[in-house]
């Protein structure tokens, strides 16, 4: 056969799947298609060459790390080694944009997803090149090995989760090179099916011929008509030739080549002459005819061949200025599912079971800006480059020059030229949608919104659950555009029903009501809800579901649903369906009985969530018979119809056991309820983390104009003699240019699809929505706990991507109600982050973290002020809960941030001896400027005041706290010290510097919340009418001095360490914590009346480890006997708070100075007057303080500082363990 020559192997070309690469990859029901599943898995096809010249293409789906192109049958693959990595086989990696045989070396373009690579390799040449869509790369390699024994098969190498898809031939090359039949034209390696072609085109042209002419009855002759408006009359003539057509071209038209060349060709040619697709009905008519005259099978065969090779066409079309291709595909595919029947058999077993229909959502952003034409597009290009000190852009537009303004405008107006044409292809994308959410379609069957929703749940639960199969994981990129389609066509639809019915809520008042989550009629898998697992939740709340929702769950289904977690066999929950069998042929209110779906088994193991509760309901607005209580089966996602979503007969469908608390008023159609909540649940499953992926380009863009102006700045001060450095600058700057050229335009396309003004309207109206829901959701008490965490989730990750994604482009203020979402969302923030309802250490870890931020930021915090007084008081409340039980350094962060700007030496945004910000941190939270809320410290001051026992609880904890903090710290420096002083060469672990700096910040955060409570309720330590505030303010004193003395010895272990300079622990330094400690010390001796500065100061000097010289240093006095044993270097510079005048005032620095002579004076005092005690009389705990107490029963002795500290933690006795029941006071008898 001429035509095989060259060739060996079977005809259907396909992946070679049992070459023994089972496991590293998965391969495609068609064997054309395969995704990467190990680190690298190499494949091949089951037909090889040996002479002639071939093509294959390579449709690309991911971008990632892939090298293709051909090996021989002795290439040994492995997961480090594939093509292109042994001898006799030759790859393209657009990847990395090089070419591979053993070595490699830089060749072609970069790809991206969606763009198709052609292999072509030339044996008798001895050549092998590359195309991208369709243009050539070049020769890649030449004189390859033939001979005896060589023939190449195409093959791939890819990394995890890359994927791609093959055509050899089965379907038409998107990029031919074949030149008629001849030697000189490549051929595709499966041949293409010729007779075949030639039939259905000849039978085409028959079809045509029978559309374009008509049968004059009355004149008994053939006259031509206007094809458009053709349409089926029932003439028998036509319809009969038609049959016969259609009997040959049915079965030609279930092969993929002849749908694809013949079928989809015809089609996109009659919508070619433009306007709307209303305006050719004749596609519905060709349809039509399809359905009256081909078998079932074969429409169906057809339909799915014609819609998956659309899918492709959509996909892998490359960008062109218009979209022109985008536009042209989308058309087509509106055209056929405004097709009833097509549509509902594509929604019910194509759309989302053979395809990933979400692709048609996507519009695909071009990697290389050139070829998708932009640059004719945007002409001229722009980047911002006034950057403020910090790096951020400066929103001065006063310095612009008016060459700028003029660059900027021409630049914003291609940015509305490329936004008008993507707004079209958005259009048509929605408008798809429209189609598929229609519910006014009854005709044979369900409406096409219920299939929707049903594959719709589906869709979210393969995504949602982690174990998810990679072949039908969706694209983050895919999800965010499909997110924003939806919502255009859900708010169409709500908006649509309140025009109809005006009671009804308008979409910008959308929530979720929450009987959704507890009633088991939408189904929210195994995802985690905000008290725990449902099956826990069913047990503990069975009550409260009762009495407040009528909802009753059956005793043996809360058995099943335990059995169920505990995976008990499928049998038990066969016959457990089978028993509730004759129960259920009973239907609710009295409707019809419908024994089909409420008699279906459970689905097997895979399925085994979908079968939640069985309810039973009882409807409060009449009394039921007793035949109609009975227990409905919650249905599988697959099985529900209209009528278990909407309701009818009383019954309310989704919106069954309403609590007390929701309005009756009704809020939309149940079906759109149902699309929200989905909508709400992708944001969390993928959206948010694409969102913030994008940002980098925008990021990418700032560097590299700070890089370009930096050179620019050194052009100008380069001196005129030094012409080789001149022009390595002139070199960076055109790199630089270039580089920005391209990023600019490429920014331009992702903030109009990804961050315009109206996806900014889509996050913010979702925001919206689930805080509504949230608020709905909380006035229901106890069933809150069945809310889905992803609920707050996405509540808080909305406002972050609209706070941080979408800033630069476009403004949050000027969204409308922004000042009172942000306060309901503070509300939200403060009342749920000590919930007890909410179990979930992850959420309530998010909920901390979203307030902590909330109150860095000047604006969020304004509006935590704004929330009703007594929300304020119950989240004051709850941050100063005991530390104990719970994660306390995110609260204690939020008190300092509350204190910060307020504090002695704390209007700091960096700490004094680090460098300024640099341009990417400037929006951290933990480097914003001091906005101490005066508000919520009064509060604070308020309830520490007012609550005897909260106070005393509270700063037990924070002390314990920093005990525990600062002793890990010193244990941590001493290690580090050890290891930094060994002679071989040694590497401390970077975590360890990490822990050892954050226990040294959480040191300094804990004392600074003492200085705030010391500064706003002093009595607590020093009115000594409180029964704990003596013991609170020794535990103090005793602290400080720890700390004063570990940190101000002269070259000990602290010195050094910071001396140091390790990576890592660039924030230990003697500022920050000499400052907290002496912000304590000034409030309690200067900065108080005369007796409690009396009673402060005889605590401290009572405490056996205070030490004068220790207050001396902070002000640079160094010790006498130092400086006497050995002069310090002259370079060695002592602390001194005097030295940092920028961050101290001069009035703090006069406190302290006369702090330090009132301590001088008292000490000396002191030590006057002080008793030498014998070692038999000391505190056998502390050995600092006369023996003072005596413990009832077992009368051991202490001072009273250690037994009421030890009391406060624990009632048992220091020494024999005892439980203590009193304590007296023990004087020693005089010696006689």
């Amino acid at each position: 056969d001429q035509a095989a020559e060259g060739r060996l192997g079977p005809s259907p070309v396909v992946l070679d799947h049992t070459s023994g690469f089972e496991g590293l990859l998965l391969v495609d029901d068609d064997l054309l298609g395969v995704i990467g599943h190990s680190n690298f898995g190499s494949i091949r096809a089951t037909t090889c060459v040996y002479k002639g010249k071939w093509i294959y293409e390579v449709l690309i789906s991911s971008q990632g790390l892939m090298q293709i192109g051909w090996c021989t049958l002795s290439c040994r693959f492995n997961q480090e080694e594939g093509v292109g990595d042994t001898p006799d086989s030759y790859a393209y990696d657009g990847n990395r944009v090089r070419k591979w045989n053993v070595t490699t070396t830089n060749y072609g373009k970069s790809w991206a997803a969606g763009d198709i690579v052609s292999c072509l390799i030339d044996l008798d040449e001895g050549t092998i090149a590359f195309c991208l869509n369709g243009i050539s790369l070049g020769t890649a390699f030449d004189n390859i090995t033939r001979g005896a024994g060589m023939a190449y098969f195409p093959a791939i190498s890819l990394s995890f989760k890359e994927s791609v898809a093959f055509n050899f031939g089965s379907r038409p090359l998107r990029y031919p090179l074949s030149a008629g039949r001849g030697v000189e034209g490549y051929r595709p390696l499966q041949d293409p099916p010729v007779a075949d072609l030639v039939k259905a085109r000849k039978l085409l042209g028959y079809l045509k011929n029978v559309i374009h002419i008509g049968i004059d009855v009355a004149e008994g002759k053939l006259v031509e008509k206007d094809t458009s408006v053709w349409q089926l009359q029932g003439e028998p003539t036509v319809l009969i030739t038609l049959a016969h057509i259609f009997n040959y071209f049915a079965p030609l038209m279930c092969k993929v080549y002849l749908v694809e060349d013949v079928l989809m060709t015809f089609l996109l040619s009659i919508l070619e002459r433009g306007g709307a697709v209303e305006a050719h009905p004749l596609i519905q008519q060709l349809l039509d005819l399809m359905w009256l005259l081909m078998e079932e099978y074969e429409v169906h065969e057809c339909l799915k061949q014609l819609l998956m090779s659309l899918l492709r066409a959509y996909r892998f079309s490359p960008i062109i200025p218009d979209l022109g291709l985008q536009i042209h595909y989308l058309r087509l595919t509106i055209a056929v599912l405004k097709h009833e029947k097509s549509r509902k058999y594509l929604l019910s077993n194509v759309l989302f079971d053979v395809l990933r229909s979400v692709v048609f959502f996507y519009i695909k952003s071009p990697l290389r800006v050139e070829e998708a034409g932009l640059q004719e597009l945007i002409p001229t290009t722009w980047w911002p480059n006034r950057f403020t000190k910090e790096g951020k852009e400066s929103k001065e537009v006063k310095e612009e020059t008016s060459e700028e303004r003029l660059r900027r405008r021409a630049y914003e107006r291609g940015c509305q030229r490329l936004k008008k044409r993507i707004e079209v292809v958005e259009g048509l994308q929605v408008q798809i949608l429209k189609l598929l959410l229609n519910n006014k379609d009854r005709g044979g069957g369900e409406a096409s919104r219920y299939i929707f929703l049903n594959k719709f749940r589906k869709f979210l639960q393969e995504n949602a659950s982690n174990r998810g199969n990679l072949t039908v994981l969706c694209p983050p990129e895919y999800m965010v555009c499909f997110l924003h389609r939806l919502i255009a066509a859900l708010r169409f639809f709500w908006d649509g029903h309140k025009a109809k019915s005006p009671a009804a809520l308008s979409s910008e008042e959308a929530y979720v009501p929450p009987q959704l989550f507890y009633n088991g009629k939408v189904d929210y898998f195994d995802l985690q809800r905000l008290g725990g697992l449902l099956s826990h939740l069913k047990k503990t709340l069975k009550d409260d579901l009762a009495a407040k929702a009528n909802v009753v769950i059956d005793p043996a289904e809360l058995q099943a649903v335990t059995m169920d977690d505990l995976d008990e066999d499928e049998e038990s929950a066969m016959s457990a369906a089978q028993s509730q069998r004759p129960s259920a042929a009973l239907a609710i209110g009295g409707a019809l009985a419908r024994p089909g779906w409420l008699s279906s088994p459970t689905l097997g193991r895979a399925n085994r969530f979908l079968s939640t509760a069985a309810v039973s309901l009882m409807n409060p607005r009449r009394p039921l018979g007793a035949l109609e209580k009975i227990k409905v089966r919650t249905l599988s996602v697959e099985q529900r119809t209209e009528e278990d979503i909407e309701g009818s007969h009383g019954n309310e469908g989704l919106l069954l056991g309403r609590p007390p608390e929701e309005p009756e008023q009704p809020i939309t159609e149940n079906s759109l309820l149902e699309v929200l909540d989905g909508i709400v649940m992708m944001y969390n499953l993928s959206v948010h983390q694409q969102l913030g992926k994008m940002v980098g380009v925008s990021d990418d863009v700032n560097e590299y104009a700070m890089a370009l102006k930096d050179t620019e700045e050194k052009i100008s001060r380069c001196p005129k003699r030094r012409r080789d450095i001149h022009e390595e600058l002139l070199k960076s700057q055109k790199v630089f240019s270039e580089k920005l050229n391209h990023l600019s335009r490429r920014l331009a396309w992702i903030n109009v699809t990804i961050y315009s003004k109206e996806k900014m309207q889509d996050i913010y109206w979702l925001l919206r929505v689930c805080i509504r829901t949230i608020e709905h959701g909380d006035r229901t008490g106890s069933l809150f706990a069945f809310m889905p965490e992803f609920y707050l989730s996405v509540a808080m990750n909305s406002y972050s991507a609209l706070k941080n994604y979408f800033s630069p482009v476009n403004s949050m203020e000027e969204l409308p109600g922004y000042e009172e979402t942000l306060m309901r969302l503070a509300a939200i923030l403060a009342k749920h982050f000590a919930d007890s309802r909410i179990v979930g250490t992850d959420i309530r870890d998010s909920l901390m973290q979203a307030l902590a931020s909330y109150v860095c930021y000047p604006h969020s915090l304004r509006a935590v002020e704004r929330i009703p007084e007594d929300q304020r008081i119950s989240m004051m409340r709850n941050l100063l809960a005991p530390y104990e039980q719970r994660p306390w350094a995110q609260t204690n962060w939020i008190l300092v941030r509350l204190w910060r700007g307020c504090g002695f030496g704390y209007r700091y945004t960096r700490l004094p001896h680090l460098l300024k910000t640099k341009p990417e941190d400037a929006s951290l939270p933990s480097l914003q400027k001091p906005c101490p809320s005066t508000l919520l410290q009064r509060h604070m001051a308020d309830l520490l005041r007012g609550d005897r026992d909260l106070a005393p609880s509270f700063l037990n904890s924070v002390l314990n706290q920093l005990n525990w903090a600062f002793s890990e710290f010193i244990g941590m420096i001493q290690e580090i010290q050890q290891a930094a002083e060994r002679l071989e060469r040694n590497f401390v672990d970077s975590r360890q510097l990490k822990v050892c700096a954050t226990c040294f910040d959480l040191s300094v955060s804990l004392l600074r919340v003492l200085e705030m409570t010391v500064t706003l309720a002093p009595e607590i330590f020093l009115d000594w009418n409180r029964p704990s505030s003596e013991l609170l303010l020794r535990r103090l004193a005793q602290l400080l001095n720890q700390v004063l003395n570990r940190v101000t010895a002269e070259r000990n272990l602290f010195d050094r360490v910071v001396n140091l300079r390790l990576p890592g622990l660039e924030s230990v330094d003697h500022y920050p914590i000499l400052v907290a400690v002496t912000g304590i010390l000034v409030r309690l001796l200067v900065d108080t009346d005369a007796q409690g500065a009396e009673r402060a100061t005889a605590v401290l000097l009572a405490d056996p480890c205070f030490q004068l010289r220790s207050i001396q240093y902070l002000l640079g006095h160094a010790e006498p006997s130092a400086l006497a044993a050995a002069p310090p270097p002259t370079d060695k510079r002592h602390f001194s708070l005097h030295t940092y005048t920028e961050y101290i005032s001069a009035e703090e620095l006069a406190k302290v100075d006369r702090m330090l002579s009132h301590l001088s004076e008292e000490s000396q005092q002191a030590a006057a007057t002080t008793l030498p005690t014998s070692e038999e009389d000391l505190c056998p705990i502390c050995y600092a303080h006369p023996i003072s107490a005596i413990f009832r029963p077992c009368s051991h002795k202490s001072c009273k500082a250690c037994i009421n500290q030890h009391l406060m933690n624990n009632k048992d006795c220091f020494f024999c363990k005892a439980t203590i029941t009193g304590v007296d006071d023990f004087t020693k008898p005089p010696s006689s």
